[in-house]
């Protein structure tokens, strides 16, 4: 535990007296929204994200970010005696607006991929005329499109909304429609820039 702690002091230090830092951590809370397999079935757990801008241009700032989410839907929720899991990772490029008369406020547009991986547990097989426990997995992804909008309450800290729009592939099982393709998500949440 001390090793913990000492690694933590030693990373907000060295953030500290870091100036200029392209970097930015950022936490949100993702809500799923919409009628999809996202929105209807699961809740919204963390969204957790690192932003690194490698252009800073007068108009624009260009960066990278990486985004992983988890979602969580208990058989407690619903009819089906399973729970399911699931985990969003989005990297992407991102463009961030500089608007001079505005400087707290910061408009973004991004565009990626998203990796979505549904864990399914706790199945009970009544086929099998027994109560055992089976697991089952599923990925899919699909093309991801972002729209933020974050404002500055300090040099370091600012609050931030965000709009995902994912369309995802899928398998030849599924039906090809809306609500098997297309994910909604909305994230309010917390930045810092190291």
């Amino acid at each position: 535990m001390k090793q913990i702690l000492l690694i933590v002091l030693l990373f907000f230090t060295f953030i500290s007296f870091s100036q200029n830092s392209k970097f930015s951590l950022e936490l949100n809370y993702p809500l799923p929204i919409d009628d999809n397999l996202i929105g209807r079935n699961n809740n919204g757990i963390v969204d957790a994200g690192l932003k690194y801008s490698f252009s800073n241009l007068r108009l624009l700032n260009i960066g990278a970010s990486l985004n992983a989410g988890i979602y969580k839907n208990s058989k407690d929720d619903r009819v089906q005696p399973f729970d399911v899991t699931t985990y969003l990772i989005q990297p992407k490029i991102f463009a961030e607006l500089n608007i001079k008369s505005l400087t707290s406020l910061h408009p973004s547009i991004g565009l990626g991929y998203t990796f979505l991986s549904a864990n399914v547990s706790d199945i009970t097989s009544f086929n099998m005329g027994n109560n055992a426990s089976v697991s089952s997995s599923e990925t899919e992804s699909g093309i991801n499109f972002n729209l933020g909008l974050a404002y500055d309450i300090s040099k370091k800290l600012f609050v931030q909304a965000q709009y995902d729009f994912v369309k995802i592939g899928v398998d030849e099982d599924a039906p090809d429609i809306k609500y098997n393709t297309n994910i909604n998500l909305f994230k309010i949440g917390l930045g810092y820039r190291l």
